[in-house]
């Protein structure tokens, strides 16, 4: 994340250095000419003294566009679940897609906040990937998690993971594959599948690039939502991701 802001700064910068020179040299101030560049710094420092209210939304709208940026170039991978690791209406004209890990505490609660979404808004698709971080125990779970995606069985597994007590271990996630019903030959078998590692290192690749430093995260349209960020902040990027404005990026 430091990194990306080290990034906005300058391109904030070069905006400026751009932007507000040429119109203060339109504006006739008398600076000296473009080619000067010790006159043209003068021109927005002393700009920026002058109006400090910009820097802020200056660099809002840098951010906007790189987030923008980012999930336009990732947007496929993004949103295609694997399997049938997908929930609430296929055809959905939004897609909240949920970066989650089985051990994160606040992914539980972000569960919850799901299930009323769907429950409240029949048009919102949801997809899920499985972003384990936190541990071997979680990254196991994650790989019994793809086992029932491919069973098609997600949806109930998923639930009985999040809705059951007790911490994530390899004792608990045998238990819940057997309480989701899932073939447990089978997914003792793909534990070690390298389809599943393959699409486990790509979730984390994908985290990666949208700079996510934690669980749950959520992509909804042009905005990513980080942490457990509550039903009514969920509802407020779906309704901004069907303005058609947001859409056309």
């Amino acid at each position: 994340m430091m990194t990306k802001q080290i990034g906005l700064a300058w391109a904030l910068a070069g905006v400026l250095l751009a932007g507000v020179a040429g119109a203060a040299l339109a504006a006739g101030t008398g600076a000296a000419p473009a080619s000067d560049k010790a006159a043209i710094e003068k021109i927005v420092h002393d700009y920026i003294l002058a109006h400090p209210e910009i820097i802020p939304e200056a660099m809002n709208r840098l951010q906007t566009r790189e987030v923008t940026r980012l999930l336009d170039s990732n947007r496929k991978e993004i949103e295609t679940p694997f399997a049938s690791a997908v929930a609430g209406n296929p055809k959905g004209d939004v897609s909240v897609v949920v970066f989650f890990d089985y051990a994160c505490p606040y992914c539980k609660q972000g569960h919850a906040d799901i299930q009323k979404l769907v429950a409240s808004d029949p048009s919102v698709r949801v997809v899920y990937r499985d972003f384990p971080v936190l541990s071997p125990a979680s990254e196991e779970a994650a790989m019994a998690s793809l086992s029932a995606a491919q069973q098609g069985q997600y949806q109930r597994f998923h639930n009985t993971m999040f809705e059951s007590p007790g911490k994530v271990s390899h004792e608990r996630t045998v238990a819940m594959v057997r309480s989701a019903g899932l073939n447990e030959m089978q997914t003792a078998k793909d534990l070690n599948a390298p389809a599943l590692k393959a699409e486990i290192k790509k979730n984390l690749e994908l985290g990666r690039a949208l700079g996510l430093t934690g669980t749950p995260s959520y992509v909804v349209g042009n905005q990513i939502l980080s942490g457990a960020v509550g039903l009514e902040k969920l509802k407020e990027a779906v309704a901004e991701a069907r303005k058609p404005a947001s859409n056309a990026g």
